[in-house]
């Protein structure tokens, strides 16, 4: 019988989305190797392989069978994926275009002798980043330059902005996914895009005031606030947007500063500085690779107690992501600052929610990790941490987390499940 290979989903599904893959026809016991490959929008192919072994039925469940090498090792189901390496060294997975998929092609090959082995099956996987019904409209209005994620349905959903990190431009990817679980999501650049300043240099919080005020307008939009979810440089403009501007119901961070960092931020007469940064204390990998953890300037230390974000101000619960391996800055330390500003202040400490191995980057779940990349501005190598396996687990962690704190802090329900990290 010839073997054949079935995936569940088949054919498609949202890039979030667990797939169960199964290979059947096999001899009993057959030693196979597993491939997976997909090429990104820059034609950069991506590539994972891992050795099995057959069960005595002739079977391969990856759910129950353990990879014996390769890309990783273990019982890892969607290590397909998240294990997934570029064929060009420090290049990242990132979806630029979410109105089409990645396609992934799977193959599985007799014996374990890579490339030369005989190919017994093969099949081809769409991942897609709009889940059925998700609408994406593009927002230039007034000064903002936006995208807005609509799920299906009449609505009204409850609002989330997000803001991606310092490259600047308009990352959609993580909006477009989360809007696929209920909620009507804002991607919002705020530099490099289109019309606005090229550089990130004195960003004004009215900027981001008018986006909240735009989504809460919108007809689509359940109030009587918005939840913000901002990662690295979006992380402390969320803190600043929470902390400054009414409306704000919750906030989630992923390895963010408690200080606003890389240039100053007004707001009405309010400015509050730079946290500042000392190059010379970089440091350099053994692999080449810089790391500018320890670069910033400690915001307990005067001057720059005056970066510090008065988070006390907020009116609604923060949720802290946190990659225990940052080589970006220090995020745990980060996160403990503002569990005590916000105790010593009568206020409830925020949800802090640690990952170990993980890096500066955590995406919603299969990314492969972002360990290192060529910085798309300073174009110098950049050491980001985390281990490929616990950034998978906490992937899939903290995506969940996530949308179980704006369920309960926008929509009013209990928990969807329970972290297991």
């Amino acid at each position: 019988m010839a073997a054949t290979l079935m995936l569940e989903p088949a054919g498609h599904c949202c890039w979030d989305v667990p797939v169960r893959i199964v290979v059947r026809g096999l001899a009993p016991e057959q030693l196979v190797t597993l491939r997976s490959s997909l090429r990104d929008e820059k034609d950069v192919l991506f590539r994972a392989h891992a050795r099995y072994r057959a069960d005595a039925g002739g079977e391969l469940d990856l759910e129950r069978a353990p990879a014996l090498g390769g890309s990783y090792v273990g019982i890892e189901p969607m290590g397909f994926l998240w294990a997934l390496e570029p064929e060009k060294p420090l290049v990242q997975l990132v979806k630029r275009d979410v109105q089409t998929p990645f396609v992934v092609e799977l193959q599985v090959l007799d014996g374990h002798e890579g490339e030369r082995g005989r190919l017994l099956c093969q099949a081809v996987h769409m991942r897609h980043f709009l889940a059925p019904g998700v609408r994406r409209e593009p927002v230039r209005t007034g000064r903002v330059r936006a995208t807005l994620f609509l799920p299906p349905g009449a609505g009204p959903f409850p609002g989330i902005i997000e803001l991606s990190g310092g490259v600047g431009g308009l990352c959609e990817y993580r909006a477009s996914l989360l809007a696929g679980h209920g909620f009507a999501v804002l991607a919002l650049a705020y530099f490099r895009f289109e019309d606005l300043p090229e550089e990130l240099t004195d960003i004004h919080l009215e900027y981001f005031e008018e986006a909240v005020d735009l989504m809460l307008q919108h007809p689509k939009v359940k109030g009587p606030g918005v939840g913000l979810l901002g990662f690295s440089k979006g992380g402390d403009l969320c803190l600043s947007m929470a902390s400054l501007l009414k409306r704000i119901s919750a906030t989630v961070l992923i390895n963010a500063c408690v200080a606003n960092t890389i240039t100053p931020l007004h707001y009405k007469d309010m400015i509050i500085p730079d946290l500042g940064n000392d190059p010379k204390k970089r440091t350099t990998t053994e692999s080449g690779l810089l790391d500018f953890r320890n670069i910033w300037n400690n915001p307990l230390e005067e001057p720059y107690r005056q970066s510090i974000i008065p988070l006390e101000r907020a009116q609604g619960p923060f949720l802290f992501i946190v990659g225990l391996d940052d080589r970006t800055w220090n995020s745990e330390f980060y996160a403990h600052i503002a569990s005590e500003r916000l105790q010593a202040h009568g206020k409830d400490r925020p949800q802090i929610i640690y990952y170990p191995g993980t890096g500066h980057f955590i995406d919603p779940p299969y990314f492969p990790p972002f360990r290192a990349s060529v910085h798309a501005v300073a174009r110098i190598a950049v050491f980001c941490g985390g281990e490929a396996k616990a950034h998978s687990r906490a992937h899939v962690d903290a995506w969940q987390q996530i949308q179980t704190f704006f369920h309960k802090h926008l929509n009013g329900k209990k928990s969807l499940k329970s972290s297991k990290m």
